[in-house]
């Protein structure tokens, strides 16, 4: 069946850390679609799509007092310091138990505070138990100095019972400040980074007997220095399943975020399409009304999964020191469709239907009904991640109004 090698050609597109849908369930459904058996083919992406729905991310996140800990877990999640729901910062250590940081904008995403193991009593195994260790996709060990033999003992202890941990060094941007600052004449960007690397590897690897990864971060702006890396490498190692809530819950500070939350939302989409065109194949299948529930509410997500919200805009309007509606007239994605604003898109797509159904009958509106559906949502996802990397990228739409943009991040970046 043409369908099952267009399933194929389809998640070819997709690169493997940016799959949010296993080689194994992708061989398995193409299997029932060419065999006919359309039903099971459903079944396997109703599981699919619930798996990917209802998956759980929590990150526990590790460190010594002043390290940035909390910085770090505020910016992950996109929340400043001041506000209601942030993690709290300050020079004494601020967690002595782990405590819980929902993401503001994905339920399912919990970032974990843990004290660092040098301020408690533990062994790193006992350390493990105490901190309830099973519950956590993955470990981020920070540091903003060198790493202690503490971190290494707890990053084997994390080995060993085989849960994957990576090391980030914080305050860079302070680290360089401070180096052009006291050594003009000698300072080297490039070089000073690497220093940094070395110095925090050659110290772990006395302990681990291995060369470890250390990702080198900036709280004030994470879309710096090895961010991305940290990212790529987060998404390589998750289940397939993880990937995409994990993506949505980054924020669009990169064009490749952006397109990274694209991609993965676009998988999600198409499976969904398959689901209702098969189902719309099937003797008294009938029409397939929940392929969207509700349109407006989808095009809502997808404003807020790519920070175009009207919250987020607002904060970014403010720190460009204009209005809104000033800000919002350089974007496509806020008017899309709005000179019909006085109807729902999802009533707009059904009377399209009613009046295909009124010539063709039943069975062929409703493919026509997932089809439309299908291109509605990569429309809607295309202008989204669009507008956002226009807002990182256009900054000779801004200058005149507030000198270079993005050279100053917005506050709600400094987390």
């Amino acid at each position: 069946m043409a369908w099952a090698s267009s399933f194929d050609a389809f998640f070819k597109n997709f690169k493997r850390e940016s799959k949010i849908i296993s080689e194994y369930d992708i061989t398995l459904i193409m299997t029932y679609i060419e065999e006919n058996k359309l039903q099971k083919a459903v079944s396997v992406i109703e599981k699919v799509l619930r798996d990917i729905e209802d998956a759980p991310l929590n990150i526990a996140v590790t460190g010594e007092t002043g390290t940035g800990k909390s910085t770090f877990i505020n910016a992950l999640r996109g929340v400043g310091h001041e506000e209601k729901d942030a993690a709290p910062t300050g020079a004494i250590e601020t967690t002595m138990k782990r405590t819980p940081y929902p993401h503001p904008k994905l339920p399912n995403v919990t970032i974990w505070d843990l004290p660092g193991i040098g301020s408690t009593t533990f062994t790193p195994q006992n350390y493990l138990t105490e901190m309830k260790f099973g519950e956590y996709d993955f470990f981020i060990i920070i540091s903003a100095t060198r790493f202690k033999e503490n971190d290494a003992q707890l990053a084997k202890a994390i080995a060993q019972m085989g849960m994957n941990f990576y090391f980030v060094r914080t305050k860079i941007d302070s680290d360089l400040d401070n180096e052009q600052k006291f050594k003009p004449k000698s300072f080297n960007k490039e070089k000073l980074l690497k220093k940094i690397k070395d110095y925090c590897s050659n110290h772990l690897q006395e302990s681990l007997y291995s060369e470890p990864l250390v990702f080198l971060v900036s709280n004030v702006d994470i879309s710096k220095y090895d961010f991305p890396k940290l990212e790529t490498k987060l998404l390589q190692d998750l289940p397939a399943h993880k990937r995409h809530v994990f993506s949505l819950s980054l924020q669009s500070l990169t064009e490749a975020t952006i397109n990274c939350k694209r991609d993965s939302l676009k998988q999600k989409v198409f499976l969904e399409a398959v689901k209702a065109g098969v189902l719309a194949t099937i003797p008294l299948g009938g029409m397939i009304s929940d392929i969207l529930e509700n349109l407006d509410e989808t095009f809502n997500l997808y404003r807020s999964y790519f920070g175009l919200d009207d919250a987020s805009l607002e904060n970014v309007a403010k720190d460009l020191n204009m209005s809104v509606d000033d800000f919002k007239v350089h974007l496509r994605f806020p008017h899309l469709f709005s000179e019909h604003n006085d109807e729902s898109l999802e009533d707009k797509l059904f009377k399209y239907i009613k009046h295909i159904s009124s010539v063709t009958g039943g069975p062929v509106a409703a493919v026509t009904y997932y089809r439309m559906a299908y291109y509605l949502q990569n429309l809607f996802l295309d202008t989204a991640a669009n507008d956002a990397i226009a807002l990182l990228n256009s900054k000779a739409l801004f200058e005149k109004k507030v000198g270079p943009y993005i050279s100053k991040p917005p506050e709600y970046w400094e987390a």
